[in-house]
């Protein structure tokens, strides 16, 4: 039990630093919860490129697009247009 609070946590973080980051560079976002909605993950599954996948498993929260273009998880976002 305690690796999967110290893999939540981590998760959490990057969540955490990501929102941090759009808000203090004011840039909209919306964020969306999908272990709330089925559709917005298989959305999401669906929409990251095959380069950027996971080797196993389903790639992990948190994911950014800028309309449906996929940037990542990186700092350096797609430009705003």
């Amino acid at each position: 039990m305690t690796s999967l609070a110290v893999f939540l946590e981590s998760i959490k973080k990057r969540q955490q630093e990501v929102v941090g980051f759009l808000e203090s560079n004011k840039i909209e976002f919306e964020e969306i919860d999908i272990t709330m909605l089925e559709d917005q993950r298989r959305w999401m599954y669906h929409n990251i490129p095959q380069e950027k996948q996971p080797a196993k498993g389903n790639p992990l929260p948190p994911q950014i697009f800028n309309n449906d273009a996929y940037c990542g998880v990186s700092r350096h976002l797609c430009s705003q247009h």
